[in-house]
């Protein structure tokens, strides 16, 4: 069935320059449920990768982290444009599989779905790396997530608190970040009393800079759908006491 419709040319598009090198896979698609219908699929990707510039094994362990992340397939990762077109096969078989049936209307059967990925800083020689998601399936909105990868530009492993954090850590952090929610929303005590703040706490979603670190929650983690995806922010001063 997939043959029946036009699919659009994934590109290569160069990116990054020195000695860290790094590509940009991108990738659209508006495809019709039937010729028909006005009710469709959009897609599009933009996905950032390391070429070189870096140990070999750690510009793999990293890609492979990213499209693990990004694709969330179930048989493991492959090169980048590989799991991208796996990734679009399989969500077009979703989106023609579950339109299927007559009885859905109009408004559940057009679907988007987005993702992008680009490397966004770099701290301590750390490479960060954030990967917006984005999907509609019909009904009143759609869902979207934000997450922050911290890699070891030495071995391409993944950084997580526990490596820079001392044992013991969980409970001050979580109290210096609740502290930085409410200082950040005084002026909306609304919005504050919405948020539930016993669920904020160190959360593997993190991300450092010159500033401190930045933990990201995404909607529905510790408040209402309405306030979105909330970003807590502690600064390396408040955080001295507990780094390794």
């Amino acid at each position: 069935m997939k043959k029946h419709f036009a699919l659009a040319a994934a590109l290569l598009v160069a990116a990054g320059c020195s000695s860290f090198r790094t590509n940009v896979y991108e990738d659209d698609l508006a495809m019709p449920l039937s010729e028909s219908q006005t009710d469709s699929l959009f897609y599009s990707l933009s996905l950032e990768y390391v070429t070189g510039g870096l140990p070999q094994e750690a510009c793999e362990q990293i890609n492979n982290t990213l499209v693990t992340t990004a694709f969330d397939l179930e048989d493991g990762p492959g090169t980048v444009e590989e799991s991208a077109i796996r990734y679009r096969e399989n969500l077009i078989d979703e989106y023609l599989t579950e339109n299927a049936s007559p009885e859905l209307s109009g408004a559940l059967r057009t679907w988007g779905d987005e993702i992008e990925g680009s490397f966004t800083a770099d701290w301590n020689k750390n490479k960060c790396y954030t990967l917006t998601y984005s999907s509609f399936r019909g009904g009143a909105h759609g869902m979207y997530t934000i997450t922050y990868l911290v890699f070891n530009p030495k071995t391409g492993a993944l950084i997580t608190e526990d490596d820079l954090l001392k044992e013991g850590y969980r409970e001050p952090v979580s109290e210096l970040m609740r502290e930085s929610l409410r200082t950040a929303m005084a002026d909306d005590k609304e919005a504050l009393e919405s948020i539930w703040l016993d669920q904020v706490a160190p959360n593997g979603n993190f991300c450092p800079d010159e500033k401190g670190i930045s933990w990201m929650f995404q909607p529905y983690d510790i408040a209402p759908y309405a306030l979105g995806a909330i970003s807590v922010d502690v600064s390396w001063e408040q955080l001295t006491p507990y780094l390794k």
